[in-house]
């Protein structure tokens, strides 16, 4: 007989989210095992997902805290006085992760007495921040077992979290979805052995699209966040490069985000407004129909002033599967699953030529093009299925559950 699934409380920042469709397909992924996780979303978020209650966490209980506080520090003294003292030493990498640390700190203040009462097997923060923050106190509240993640935002963004270290000492395990992520947490500190490398994934392969016998003009996709970090403006640079070259191109960006007035103006200045179409932010079904548009995904990925940058974004997966080829800067995390000549190309994102370069010899070269695509798509079977992932994740939880 079978093990019963265990009662895994999985925390967020906020689920389900439209941009975080990676975190649905996990819970999804340890749904197809029998495991029925106790979905907990801090700001935000649907009261449900897949047949699952989430619980949501309503602003206006903030103000229990008035009272809450106070009676936890009586309780629990030597806990207030280390986080007191924590606070007034040392200085947060910016107000949001300030604020997202409070946040995780609320939600343990005044959710302890449930978990208390009803305890899950095992606690799992989903991210560094907000998520790992409650976790922790948690576990220093109640003494309940936890794990957590640590992924790009929460190592590199303003230097990264401002209590990460000592979120993730106690933590049964450190999940990431990156090597980039494995060494930045061994250089942090955190024993190897407790650091596991689990990928995200996708939870069935979309048919693989035959190739394009004329790829005249050139589809070219990316589907990003309007955000420094996907040097977008480096990308435009790319796309007047390849107009001066005389390459016949349409080019569409996904994605939302304080950059579009500027990218906007952008292309203008270039003279790209019969080439380059900003789409805004679109669902993940329609994702799926661009890809089947698109000969090409472009990732442009650069480190962002303040450290931060890509892991490996979901999206190249998502694109090696269905057959699209992928160029990529060579910045962060990309290259672990787009090798050069292997699964993909890759060339430096402020240098035009080389993408112009690239971009013609996918448009010209089947044997390469065919070659890249079937290599591409073993990659995403090997190391980007949600359910294997999932079920890594579940023998985890398993062995870091008290006995």
């Amino acid at each position: 007989m079978s093990a019963e699934p265990p009662t895994i409380a999985y925390l967020f920042t906020t689920f389900p989210k439209a941009t975080e469709t990676f975190l649905q397909r996990e819970v999804a992924g340890l749904q197809a095992l029998g495991v029925k996780p106790r979905l907990y979303s801090m700001w935000g978020g649907s009261a449900d997902f897949n047949g699952l209650p989430v619980v949501l966490f309503p602003k206006v209980k903030l103000i229990s805290l008035a009272w809450m506080i106070p009676l936890t520090a009586g309780r629990h003294p030597q806990l207030f006085s280390e986080l007191l003292r924590g606070l007034l030493t040392r200085r947060a990498p910016s107000w949001l992760n300030f604020w997202e640390n409070m946040l995780g700190a609320a939600f343990a203040c005044l959710h302890a007495g449930e978990f208390r009462k009803n305890p899950p097997a095992h606690t799992h923060a989903v991210w560094g921040g907000a998520p790992a923050t409650a976790a922790w106190l948690l576990w220093r509240l109640n003494g309940q077992s936890f794990s957590a993640a640590a992924h790009a935002y929460d190592l590199y963004d303003q230097g990264g979290d401002w209590w990460l270290r000592e979120k993730l000492a106690p933590a049964r395990f450190v999940r990431t979805s990156t090597e980039m992520g494995r060494r930045s947490l061994l250089e942090r500190g955190v024993p190897a052995e407790k650091i596991y490398v689990i990928r995200r994934g996708l939870l069935s392969l979309p048919a693989l699209k035959p190739l394009r016998a004329s790829r005249v003009p050139l589809r070219l996709l990316c589907v990003a966040r309007l955000v420094p970090k996907k040097g977008l403006d480096l990308q435009l640079n790319i796309y007047a490069a390849l107009k001066a070259a005389g390459v016949s191109f349409e080019a569409r960006i996904a994605g939302a985000g304080p950059l579009h007035a500027n990218l906007n103006q952008q292309i203008v200045a270039l003279g790209l407004t019969a080439n380059v179409r900003l789409l805004g932010h679109r669902p993940q079904t329609e994702i799926a129909e661009l890809l089947t548009w698109a000969d090409i995904l472009l990732h442009t990925g650069v480190v962002a002033p303040g450290g931060d940058r890509d892991g490996l974004p979901n999206v190249i997966p998502e694109a090696m599967a269905a057959g699209v080829m992928v160029v990529t800067s060579p910045a962060a995390a990309t290259t672990e699953a787009v090798t050069d000549h292997v699964t993909g190309l890759v060339a430096p994102p402020d240098v035009p030529s080389a993408w112009v370069a690239s971009l013609q010899r996918l448009a010209g070269e089947d044997a390469l093009a065919d070659r890249l695509r079937a290599n591409a798509r073993r990659w995403v079977m090997e190391n980007f299925d949600a359910r294997q992932n999932a079920a890594r994740l579940l023998v985890l939880f398993r062995a870091a559950m008290p006995s």
